[in-house]
């Protein structure tokens, strides 16, 4: 039977929460969902929106192009960047061939010792060059990358707050371009007392019941600080993780029952 001093404690969580004996030695809480967790996606330079090719409520897979900024001048970059790496490497090969011939001299006693000096600092400085030069590659190739929103998980596209030639600054951006968060697992989360908090560790298994339906689920998360402070105790939160099949459409602050043993 549950304790007078348990009912007592999960009683503060009312109206938020509503307390019922589902069984001797179950408790059932009302609470309500929430995604297991969301990203949001938001431009690192300023740009123009290409294209869009995803709406709020659609589901994608990962690595899956979610919309596209104006490439062209990243595109140039790039191609600037590789002539770069073409003049440096006919450096390092103009610096090899006259090292050689000046080691070959210098060997015969032909040129002194500052003249083969001089040829090692023209490879060194021709072999520094062309190690910038790539760096500027991959610089230039990370930053067109960064002009694609992939998805890095396959999910839900939780929000969309752009469309199609948009000017985007990136020190100017109020709300995320792109939200995402996976699918195939949600949370249930319920206030509950320290009291109650602490009978439930990690793993524990526990029911949801939402859209008129039950799934099997298991404690993913303890709060750690109180979301508020009552007279009779602290109210923290506790999530419940469970399956979602990406077809049923449940949505965040939807209303959910967990029974918890």
């Amino acid at each position: 039977m549950m304790t007078r001093q348990r009912y007592a404690y999960a009683c503060l969580l009312v109206p938020f929460l509503m307390l019922s004996s589902t069984t001797a030695h179950a408790l059932e809480l009302k609470g309500r969902l929430e995604w297991v967790h969301k990203i949001d996606m938001r431009v690192m330079e300023n740009g123009i929106i290409e294209t869009v090719k995803v709406t709020a409520g659609q589901h994608v897979n990962k690595g899956e192009v979610l919309l596209r900024i104006d490439q062209r001048k990243q595109k140039a970059v790039l191609l600037e960047s590789q002539a770069r790496v073409a003049r440096a490497k006919l450096s390092v090969e103009d610096g090899e061939r006259d090292m050689a011939r000046a080691q070959e001299l210098f060997d015969k006693g032909l040129i002194a010792e500052e003249e083969l000096k001089d040829s090692e600092l023209k490879q060194a400085v021709a072999k520094a060059e062309a190690e910038s030069a790539n760096a500027a590659v991959e610089a230039a190739q990370v930053a067109l990358e960064h002009t694609e929103f992939k998805a890095p998980f396959s999910g839900i596209v939780a929000a969309n707050n752009t469309w199609q030639g948009a000017v985007i600054f990136a020190s100017k951006q109020d709300q995320p371009l792109i939200s995402l968060a996976p699918d195939d697992q949600m949370l249930a989360r319920v206030l509950v007392t320290a009291d109650v908090l602490r009978q439930y560790p990690v793993g524990t298994s526990a029911q949801v019941l939402a859209n008129g339906s039950s799934r099997s689920g298991k404690v993913y998360r303890r709060g750690v600080e109180a979301v508020r402070i009552e007279p009779e105790g602290a109210i923290y939160e506790l999530d419940i993780i469970f399956k979602r099949n990406p077809k049923e459409l449940l949505r965040p602050s939807e209303s959910a029952r967990v029974v918890l043993p």
